[in-house]
C-alpha cells in the first residue's frame, strides 16, 4: 500500500516531470529541469500556499484578539478553545494549512533527491525508462552540471547558503514581530517560551535548512531556494492583494 501510494503520487510524477524538463531544455540541464519541476510543483501547491500565507496574515491581524481570549478564558481551556476556534471560522481561516503545506512538501523533496540520486535504481544521467510515462520521451543528452558549473548530484556551499539565506528572508516576512520587553514587567514564563521559540525559528530554522542543503546534494539546495523565493513572492502578492 505505502508502495503504491509512493510511486502513483510521489515519486513517478515527479521522476517523470523532472525528465520531461530534461528532455525539453536545450542541453538537457538537469539543474533547469529541476527548477521547472519545483515551479510546477508550487503551482500544483498554489492555493494551498496562498491560504497558508493568507492564515499566517490573519493571525498576525488577529493576535490582539487570541490574547484576549485566552485571558478572558484562562481558567476554561475547554470554552477557550472554542472561542478561539470561533475566531478562526469568524475570518475564514484554516489555522492548520501551513502543517498542511509543510507534510505534503517532505515526500516532494524526498522524491525529488531520489529521482536524482537513485532514478528507481538507475540514478542520473542515466534514464530508468521502465518508469516512464508512455507520453514522457527518452531525453538524449542530460547534463549534471547547471550552467556548466554546479554538479547537480554533489554538494554545493554556494547554493547551501542561499538556502539558507532565502529561508530566513521568508521567515523574517512571515513571522510577526516580536513584542518589546516592558522593563519591570513580571516574566510570563508562556510568553518568554513563545518567544524563545520564535527566535529559534527564524535563526536556527535557516541554518538547519542550509546545513540538511549542503549534506545531501545541490538539487536538495536548489528546491529550497526555488521554493523559497516563491514562498517570498507569494508573501509580497498576498500584502499586495488583500
Amino acid at each position: 500500500m505505502f508502495s503504491f501510494i509512493w510511486h502513483s503520487f510521489f515519486f513517478d510524477p515527479v521522476y517523470n516531470t523532472l525528465v520531461f524538463f530534461i528532455d525539453s531544455i536545450p542541453g538537457g540541464d538537469v539543474g533547469l529541469a529541476i527548477v521547472a519541476t519545483v515551479l510546477v510543483v508550487k503551482m500544483l501547491l498554489l492555493p494551498i500556499s496562498i491560504k497558508a500565507v493568507k492564515t499566517q496574515k490573519v493571525m498576525k491581524e488577529l493576535d490582539p484578539k487570541l490574547k484576549a481570549v485566552k485571558e478572558e478564558y484562562k481558567d476554561d481551556k475547554q470554552l477557550q478553545a472554542q472561542k478561539m476556534m470561533e475566531l478562526y471560522k469568524e475570518a475564514g481561516m484554516n489555522p492548520f494549512a501551513s502543517i498542511l503545506l509543510m507534510f505534503i512538501q517532505i515526500p516532494i523533496v524526498i522524491a525529488l533527491y531520489f529521482s536524482v540520486s537513485k532514478g528507481g535504481g538507475v540514478p542520473l544521467p542515466s534514464i530508468n525508462t521502465d518508469i516512464l510515462y508512455p507520453f514522457i520521451p527518452n531525453p538524449d543528452t542530460v547534463s549534471m552540471l547547471m550552467f556548466g558549473v554546479f554538479d547537480i548530484a554533489a554538494k554545493s556551499l554556494p547554493l547551501a547558503v542561499l538556502a539558507g539565506v532565502t529561508m530566513f528572508i521568508q521567515m523574517k516576512l512571515t513571522m510577526p514581530p516580536l513584542p518589546p520587553r516592558e522593563e519591570g514587567a513580571e516574566l510570563d514564563h508562556k510568553q518568554e517560551f513563545m518567544r524563545s521559540m520564535q527566535l529559534q525559528m527564524k535563526y536556527v530554522m535557516p541554518v538547519l535548512i542550509g546545513f540538511v542543503a549542503y549534506s545531501f546534494s545541490a538539487s536538495i539546495a536548489l528546491y529550497f531556494v526555488v521554493s523559497n523565493l516563491t514562498a517570498i513572492g507569494q508573501e509580497y502578492w498576498v500584502r499586495k492583494h488583500r
